[in-house]
């Protein structure tokens, strides 16, 4: 009987194989959606500026667009990309206090060049090979973006990301309410789109307020406004932003104004929730059995003098599963200052932390 239920069995563990191996969709998949550069230069200098322009493109793109506090910094030789002679990095910090790679910036030195024989004639004449870089972020934001602001309601998106910036919802009881309150509705949402703002009017007739409102929320609709018949007696609208807080009237003369005031202040909310959930679960460690006892208890980031030495870097990640995310730029303070774990003199300020 046993053999019978052999193949039964095999088929059972391969389904809990294939499920274990499936990877987390956006953050690592089997195919990427990358944007993506190379680039080749006659000289070492103007590759490093390339190299270090791409990452502040990404540093500023992630703060000012996808209101996520990146912290840009340069990779332990362990974690940097094979053949780069350095990997700068922009790590992001999810709800859970895990680390998240976010965008990567390789100054690749001349080695690729050398690998593939790729050369450039100089001004003298002389042949050289080139100095390149390669540079990119990819669907992993998306993951990022959703990970950072979404909450147990659904979907949290960045106004300056969102698809549905405003979502307008039409309220009526009887026949002759309807046009009234719809003309007032696409007469909002037609000067909002005008502006540039980005409004839908869900006016679906076989579907209760309530259930629009739950459905608009976990597609992360960064506005809500309701118009009923009231509503528009008054000429303005009852609103409510998806990131919370009381309910508030936007009047129907002077809304462009207003609705940007309140989208703006969405973006800012976010990026400060964020950026305040990194700083309080970023931490420091006096010794090695001190981040271990913190790491165990809470997680989050720990900021420590580092000693660079991948046999213990891997040790670390053997007991803890922490590693090295970066060396956080503007934090390389280390005179004075010896290694949390060998106790050697500090080479680099490094960030520990567990990662996706």
């Amino acid at each position: 009987d046993s053999w019978r239920d052999l193949p039964l069995l095999i088929n059972q563990w391969a389904n809990v194989v294939r499920w274990e191996m499936k990877t987390r969709p956006f953050l690592r998949t089997a195919e990427f959606l990358w944007q993506e550069g190379h680039t080749a230069h006659a000289t070492e200098a103007e590759a490093l500026i390339e190299a270090e322009q791409m990452l502040q493109v990404y540093t500023d793109f992630c703060h000012e667009t996808l209101a996520l506090p990146v912290v840009p910094g340069t990779k332990s030789e362990n974690e940097r990309f094979a053949g780069a002679v350095d990997t700068y990095t922009i790590e992001a910090m999810m709800q859970n206090g895990w680390a998240l790679q976010s965008g990567t910036s390789h100054f690749l030195g001349q080695n690729f060049a050398k690998a593939f024989d790729v050369t450039f004639q100089t001004s003298e004449g002389t042949r050289d090979h080139v100095w390149a870089t390669s540079w990119g972020v990819s669907t992993r934001l998306v993951g990022a973006v959703i990970m950072t602001h979404s909450d147990d309601t659904g979907l949290v998106l960045p106004p300056k990301v969102a698809p549905v910036q405003v979502v307008i919802i039409p309220i009526w009881r009887k026949d002759h309410e309807r046009e009234g309150v719809v003309d007032f509705a696409s007469d909002m949402a037609a000067e909002l789109r005008a502006a540039g703002i980005r409004v839908h009017v869900d006016n679906r007739d076989k579907m209760k307020p309530g259930a629009k409102y739950y459905e608009w929320e976990r597609k992360g609709a960064c506005l809500r406004m309701e118009i009923g018949p009231r509503d528009v007696a008054k000429g303005a609208a009852f609103c409510k932003k998806r990131t919370g807080g009381d309910k508030f009237n936007i009047e129907r003369e002077g809304c462009v104004a207003a609705v940007t005031e309140v989208l703006d202040g969405i973006q800012a909310e976010l990026l400060a929730k964020a950026t305040e959930l990194r700083e309080s679960n970023t931490h420091t460690a006096d010794s090695y059995e001190d981040f271990k006892t913190q790491f165990a208890a809470k997680g989050g980031w720990y900021v420590v003098p580092w000693h660079a030495d991948n046999a213990n870097e891997d040790a670390i990640k053997a007991e803890t599963k922490a590693t090295i995310r970066c060396f956080p730029r503007g934090q390389q303070d280390i005179e004075g200052k010896t290694c949390f774990y060998s106790g050697k003199p500090a080479t680099h300020i490094a960030v520990f932390a567990r990662a996706y």
